[in-house]
């Protein structure tokens, strides 16, 4: 932290970033609250859409994934990811408060009022419009029923132990928006994709939220975490296997070859490696191994995209 950035602004596991160190001091607070300051968010959501891009380009046997689409989603992942952060902490404002990862947010430090955050949530919200208005019809329309389940996500952990779930539904839309906006269209491969994308989250998820589980216990709040405890490492080997299978599944049916499979292969080796790790009473390690997860997703991207350029031969084809 710089001299001219006061400790008590920051939020507690992001401190030394460039939020911190460079961006004028009025709009930190709207950065830190859009996540900025942590782009791993940001990752997460937009791999299972270039994911699926690209599966369904091997599909429809499309020489390499749509480089505008591509783009699309990038920019499209980091506006949603900041308007959908800002809602859930308008929501969560008083829970923040009363754990010790999170009271130093932008809301419950009292950085903005929960009307700028709301305002600003909004026009996150409208440069996403923008962006989503770039797609076919079908894509659009698939776009917007993501917003029921992202506007139900910062209620689930007050009434399941099964939050991550519900963030897997949320952060996997990808899966489906991908080949939607290639195929105009949802096909098998792409639900399945889907499938296996919401494992994939509730496992890194559960990780993430072990930093947190003594606090969400105090205050009452339901995780994956708190609900596997120390099975964490059994819970997350059954759902990386299934996350693994799954993906599997929808590579081979879109027609993906040995290098999509080697792709998969990688991801899974990875997700193996965090299975090995983890340790549920270490919160830096749980959030390293958290964030090492764009680094297997794109393990996983990259084999589906080489596949793509190199035209391996597949068993089956969605192509039209």
């Amino acid at each position: 932290m710089t001299a001219d950035r006061p400790a008590d602004q920051a939020v507690a596991d992001s401190t030394g970033n460039w939020v911190d160190r460079h961006a004028p001091e009025w709009a930190q607070p709207y950065l830190r609250l859009a996540r900025a300051d942590r782009p791993i968010g940001s990752w997460l959501l937009l791999l299972p859409c270039w994911w699926s891009a690209t599966l369904a380009a091997i599909a429809s046997d499309a020489r390499w994934p749509d480089p505008v689409l591509i783009v699309l989603f990038g920019i499209g992942a980091v506006v949603m990811r900041g308007a959908g952060c800002a809602w859930n902490d308008i929501v969560d404002r008083e829970i923040d408060a009363q754990v010790a990862r999170t009271r130093s947010r932008p809301i419950p430090s009292g950085q903005i009022t929960v009307a700028q955050a709301f305002a600003f949530a909004v026009a996150l919200s409208l440069v996403g419009l923008v962006i989503l208005l770039q797609f076919n019809w079908f894509a659009i329309g698939v776009g917007v029923s993501s917003l029921i389940i992202v506007a139900l996500y910062p209620f689930a952990k007050r009434v399941t132990f099964w939050p991550q779930f519900v963030l897997g539904l949320a952060f996997s839309w990808g899966a489906l928006m991908g080949w939607a906006a290639v195929m105009g269209r949802l096909d098998l491969p792409a639900f399945i994709l889907y499938a296996g994308s919401i494992l994939w989250v509730i496992g890194y998820d559960t990780i993430y939220a072990h930093q947190d589980r003594e606090d969400d216990a105090a205050v009452g709040v339901r995780s994956t975490a708190r609900l596997f405890g120390f099975e964490t490492k059994s819970a997350l080997t059954v759902l990386h296997t299934g996350a693994v299978a799954l993906i599997t599944v929808s590579v081979l049916l879109a027609g993906g070859g040995l290098i999509a499979l080697a792709g998969i292969f990688a991801f899974g080796m990875h997700l193996a490696w965090q299975v090995r790790k983890v340790d549920v009473n270490d919160p830096a390690l749980c959030l390293a191994l958290f964030r090492s997860n764009r680094d297997a997703g794109l393990l996983l991207f990259a084999g589906l995209a080489l596949d793509t350029i190199a035209g391996s031969p597949g068993a089956f084809s969605f192509a039209q």
